[in-house]
């Protein structure tokens, strides 16, 4: 019996979702040390992501493989610009900038859907799948660190319409069955693997981007002493291992 989608892209990134978790950005942020100018530079980046691969999802609805893959439920953009506005204000458009790794991801999300859309499933897969899951641990870090009032910037990992834990667990599953019933070929499913590798280098280019910024708000010392260990991965299912799922699914 040939692998399904949704086993390929999980055994297929592993190596790529360590690595991610790995930046030395993450392993800051997962001792509660996040810092306010690096995370909102996070957030302001993420938001030109999502917004450009939503409206290339949204492009291609109708498309027999993308199609079944855009839920448009899950669609972060009006989220982010809430954080947006938190974190700078209203006048938020006009301080946003990409960072270099940013605009090449934002770019390669561009070219994909120009070229071969069903890629597209990929980086819905890579970012979406990670929001319902670690995403939902890395929000608890926010609020407790920068002691957010209710309700406030933390929008990108707060989903109204799967708000409960049985609830994304229930939706994930959904997520991996469309997955699976895709009407993709071998090739296909290889391609949107490869992709996802990609998207998940991606991530990790932007989170390492931000690392100096960290560096200097933390100094050098903590910082070397957060860093300097890598440890195993969240998909790697190490005994004891309690690391939380980033950007993947379970």
């Amino acid at each position: 019996m040939n692998p399904t989608l949704s086993s390929r892209l999980r055994d297929g990134t592993k190596q790529a979702h360590t690595a991610a978790e790995n930046t030395a950005f993450m392993k800051c942020f997962l001792k509660g040390i996040v810092e306010r100018e690096p995370f909102r530079k996070l957030i302001a980046n993420l938001y030109l992501v999502y917004s450009t691969l939503e409206a290339e999802l949204q492009r291609y609805a109708d498309h027999p493989i993308v199609g079944p893959m855009y839920f448009p439920e899950l669609n972060r953009t009006a989220n982010l610009i809430k954080d947006l506005e938190f974190y700078y204000g209203d006048n938020w458009q006009e301080q946003i900038a990409p960072l270099e790794a940013g605009a090449v991801y934002v770019n390669r999300i561009r070219e994909v859907a120009n070229s071969d859309p069903a890629l597209l499933v990929s980086h819905a897969y890579t970012r979406y799948m990670g929001d319902l899951s670690g995403g939902q641990s890395l929000k608890n870090i926010v609020r407790s660190a920068f002691n957010l009032p209710p309700d406030q910037g933390t929008g990108l990992h707060d989903f109204e319409q799967v708000p409960t834990v049985e609830a994304r667990r229930a939706f994930k599953e959904k997520y991996r069955l469309a997955l699976d019933s895709l009407p993709a070929d071998d090739d296909t499913m290889q391609r949107i693997v490869d992709e996802a590798n990609a998207a998940f280098k991606m991530n990790w280019n932007v989170m390492h981007e931000l690392e100096d910024d960290v560096r200097l708000a933390i100094g050098d010392h903590t910082f070397e002493l957060v860093t300097k260990q890598d440890k195993p991965g969240s998909t790697e299912r190490a005994p004891g291992n309690t690391s939380v799922e980033l950007v993947a699914a379970e």
